[in-house]
């Protein structure tokens, strides 16, 4: 979807349509209107589907991912638009979107799908309207295109209950918290937002660490537990905290002291530290595991690079010559 989204297909009426598709005594939008499903029962919200979706739609409580444009009849150019972020934020339905009719509209939707929208005043922006953009009691139309979602709602309520109570939920239940905290977390890591991705690892890890477990249910934790410890391990990496980073990756070889990606970035935490010799081992562990991986060779040359600028600062520093000073008497 281009920046600064304009209509997609013809609308009648529109400037850049013929006008002798608009039916005579009718607006742009009214003519728009009659092909429109009504989603709000009142005809206050009507919907045209440009490109479906797949899968489920989105639930309420849900965090969604969207790119939107909002248009007023007879402009082609948006007064409000998402569309110019290269990463549209996330927005938590009940709380972040502000106008009911899009609300209503985003419940409607499924993961992809690209849908057009009409709002009456009263799902939009009220008899008032928004001044200077938005004219009082107007009809506006909005283009959303639902990228993601995510069903936050369960993780959020389980979070906020006292600990006895989370104790008591089933394993599973626990186990799928867990899993929509580490998608939450690894959604924001793709976008750069290390602090935020590594707060929800940390909360991944937190429903994690208190599930009671059965021997044969044991495995699945330890999965579950790997996982999340991996991602923090290469969260605080990326924020410049080796040391943590380190303890992480510990915690993840603990569960699989052959994993290659927990032998990896405890490599590269060290790496980090200065602490050569110990890179080099965790480096070469998992060059035992995967001997062909680039990033591991590649990550041993920048270690032996390293240890030897290191040694030759330390014998420049042996054999620099001491500056004397004289000394009066």
């Amino acid at each position: 979807m281009e920046t600064g989204v304009r209509y997609h297909g013809e609308i009648p009426g529109h400037p850049r349509a013929p006008r002798s598709r608009v039916s005579h005594g009718l607006s742009v939008f009214e003519k728009l209107a009659q092909n429109m499903l009504d989603i709000s029962g009142d005809r206050g919200v009507l919907k045209e589907m440009i490109r479906a979706g797949s899968g489920e739609k989105v639930p309420s409580d849900a965090t969604v991912i969207l790119k939107f444009s909002g248009y007023l009849e007879h402009s082609d150019r948006p007064f409000e638009t998402n569309c110019f972020r290269r990463v549209p934020r996330l927005m938590k339905l009940g709380e972040d979107i502000t106008l009911l009719g899009m609300e209503l509209s985003v419940l409607t939707m499924q993961r992809g799908e690209l849908s057009r929208f009409l709002y009456s005043p009263e799902y939009a922006y009220g008899t008032m309207g928004c001044p200077p953009l938005i004219p009082p009691a107007a009809i506006v139309l909005f283009e959303i295109e639902l990228l993601d979602f995510l069903d936050t709602a369960e993780s959020d309520a389980f979070c906020d209950l006292p600990l006895h109570q989370q104790s008591a939920f089933p394993f599973e239940k626990v186990l799928k918290i867990a899993a929509t905290e580490r998608q939450f977390g690894n959604y924001l890591f793709k976008r750069n937002r290390f602090y935020d991705a590594k707060d929800r690892y940390k909360q991944a890890f937190s429903c994690l660490s208190r599930i009671t477990s059965t021997e044969d249910e044991n495995t699945q934790l330890d999965a579950a537990l790997l996982l999340v410890n991996l991602n923090l391990a290469l969260a605080y990496l990326k924020i410049e905290r080796p040391s943590k980073a380190l303890i992480w990756g510990e915690k993840a070889l603990a569960i699989d002291n052959k994993s290659v990606k927990a032998l990896f970035r405890c490599g590269q935490a060290c790496l980090e530290l200065k602490e050569y010799e110990k890179a080099r081992t965790f480096l070469l562990r998992a060059q035992k595991v995967e001997p062909f991986n680039l990033e591991i060779n590649g990550e041993l040359k920048s270690c032996y690079k390293a240890y030897m600028d290191h040694q030759r600062e330390m014998c420049l520093r042996m054999f620099a010559p001491q500056s004397s000073t004289a000394v009066k008497h």
